[in-house]
């Protein structure tokens, strides 16, 4: 085997490699990063007659910004 055909081999043999490690650690990380996703998500409640945090619009209204507290 020449030197130019035994790099041309190791070179496949090294690509082939890194595609291989390259497609295994993205499908890693998407699946990770869907866990995470989906686990931060769980327990969220939307929508009407929903319990958690709700967005109180007389607390931030605009006419509420000139009263004074009166102490």
């Amino acid at each position: 085997m020449t030197p130019r055909e035994s790099a041309q081999a190791e070179a496949e043999r090294t690509f082939d490699a890194f595609i291989y490690w390259t497609k295994r650690v993205t499908m890693c990380s998407i699946f990770f990063l869907l866990v995470v996703v989906v686990g931060c998500n769980s327990g969220v409640e939307t929508g009407k007659g929903k319990t958690g945090s709700g967005y109180n619009g007389e607390q931030y209204s605009p006419m509420n910004l000139n009263i004074k507290d009166k102490k």
